[in-house]
């Protein structure tokens, strides 16, 4: 069965960079990924919400995903781990699972594009969730031309990120 189409708006490294999962997420599993991923991560050895883009707490404990399902065996560390390896260049049976619940995670971009009115202080929950997701997590701020996703969010970030 062929892949749906898969296009995040951001690589591992871009995620790292701006701030996901509390600067925890793969401490573990940190020397599997190339080198210059960590260039610029905003890592810690324990979570910190301090260090998401949006500075607060978004990330459920690793408990809840696998009571939900969401893991499977040969990515522990759920879905973001998957997407590492994926864009890494690894293809799997897990494949068309996680790119399902990828495309399903865009229903949140909808909400910001709503209610978002381009204040990056709005909706900071969803918008966390979003980059956690490799979403653009400002929907509801218009790119430049040729403007990537990663670039969009630091300039709507300025100098100083929250």
């Amino acid at each position: 069965m062929p892949l749906p189409e898969f296009n995040p708006s951001l690589t591992p490294h871009e995620m790292l960079q701006l701030g996901v999962f509390e600067g925890k997420y793969l401490n573990a599993t940190l020397d599997e990924y190339p080198a210059e991923w960590r260039d610029g991560a905003k890592l810690s050895s324990v979570a910190n919400p301090m260090l998401n883009a949006f500075k607060n707490k978004s990330r459920m404990s690793l408990g809840h995903w696998k009571s939900q399902g969401w893991i499977n065996e040969q990515d522990p560390l759920g879905w973001f781990q998957w997407y590492c390896r994926y864009y890494m260049g690894r293809r799997s049976e897990d494949d068309q699972r996680q790119i399902s619940r990828h495309r399903a995670f865009v229903r949140h971009s909808a909400q910001v594009l709503k209610n978002g009115r381009g204040d990056r202080n709005v909706r900071i929950i969803q918008r966390q969730a979003l980059l956690q997701w490799a979403h653009d997590p400002f929907p509801d701020v218009t790119s430049l031309a040729g403007e990537s996703s990663f670039k969009k969010v630091k300039r709507v970030f300025g100098s100083s990120a929250r």
